[in-house]
């Protein structure tokens, strides 16, 4: 009795229909003949439409040829396991862990087993710790390192301004100037490291206000282009923030994305409510999704895990504090900042809680 035959009984079947991990199988022609509701789940369609379906059409996999490694699981009669490989389903992709085990009876064809289980939120909560991690070692560093140097650069400027005062030549001042000048700037520099110096100043806000100041901001500042997208959801409540401090984290991410995508590229706004969701440790009820995306060039590979630490910039001239501001302001609302980019298509999400401590 084959395990199609077995997923008939009552016993077999319940257990199928109970299981969370995607269970599908294949015939010896790799044709689709059994799978169970989560594997319906994983793929959005219900089994009538894809029973019968060759698994090249169902499992499209760009990492991989997979139709070749299943017809060779069932040639060596070898199983194997495959992590995070990313599939795609309804335009949208996801990531599983896939684990293939060919079946043979003596009484029926051969049948490969196909196990599929979804990794997608676990690989997301692991991504997240690591930002909030490297975002809170980040800030222990500038603080320290913004100790250290603000405290000489306020004994030097000090001391230029007394030599300035007692040089009889003003030529020579130019020089007492050019050392407090750079001073000053040093000082400036590391303010905007370390971020505002306040407490937050929370009030009802709304995100949508919040997106169109920075949209009217970005267009004044390039009138030429790019073209500039909304796509809001009305449903999303007020919700306590301070207004000016996520204006200008937002600020910072449209800027990067409108030089990205140059004058005549695109940039999209959009709003979500996502529910029961997880930030870091912290598993929030309700949650606001703000994206930002344009059809820029995309990050560079080589500095794509380090655009949160501060200096690090992937546009000439750029001063690489943007994104590190933007995901301390997030942060102080108790928020995250990540991004996904490829050529054409980069993207960065905010995640806000919208409930209060005491909801």
């Amino acid at each position: 009795m084959t395990i199609r035959q077995l997923g008939k009984t009552t016993l077999e079947r319940m257990i199928l229909d109970h299981l969370n991990t995607a269970v599908m199988l294949f015939d010896k022609q790799l044709c689709l003949t059994y799978l169970n509701p989560a594997a319906e789940i994983l793929f959005e369609v219900s089994s009538r439409h894809l029973v019968g379906q060759h698994a090249a059409h169902l499992l499209p996999c760009p990492d991989s040829n997979v139709e070749q490694r299943l017809a060779a699981a069932l040639s060596s009669r070898h199983p194997f396991t495959e992590r995070e490989i990313n599939i795609t389903v309804a335009d949208r992709t996801k990531t599983v862990n896939c684990t293939v085990l060919p079946l043979f009876h003596f009484d029926a064809e051969d049948e490969v087993l196909v196990e599929l289980n979804q990794v997608d939120r676990q690989l997301r909560i692991t991504r997240e710790e690591h930002l909030l991690s490297q975002h809170q070692a980040t800030q222990t560093l500038i603080r320290g390192l913004a100790h250290e140097i603000k405290n000489p650069l306020g004994g030097l400027r000090g001391a230029a301004q007394l030599l300035e005062r007692e040089l009889p030549d003003p030529g020579l001042r130019e020089y007492t100037r050019i050392i407090i000048d750079e001073a000053d700037r040093l000082q400036a520099l590391m303010n905007r490291m370390l971020g505002p110096n306040r407490m937050p100043r929370r009030a009802m806000v709304n995100i949508h206000d919040v997106l169109e100041h920075v949209r009217g901001l970005i267009l004044a500042e390039s009138p030429l282009g790019p073209e500039i997208r909304r796509d809001y959801d009305p449903s999303i409540p007020d919700f306590m923030a301070d207004q000016d401090r996520l204006i200008q984290a937002f600020l910072n991410l449209a800027r990067n994305a409108a030089a990205a995508a140059g004058v005549h590229g695109h940039v999209e706004l959009k709003t979500r409510v996502l529910r029961q969701f997880t930030i870091g440790n912290r598993r929030h009820r309700l949650i606001l999704l703000a994206q930002i995306r344009d059809d820029g060039p995309g990050i560079p590979d080589e500095i794509r895990d380090q655009i949160f630490f501060p200096m690090v910039s992937g546009h000439p001239g750029g001063s690489g504090l943007g994104l590190p501001i933007a995901q301390e302001l997030v942060s102080q609302h108790a928020g995250l900042i990540e991004c996904n980019s490829r050529p054409g298509d980069t993207a960065f999400i905010v995640y806000l809680p919208l409930e209060s401590d005491h909801d």
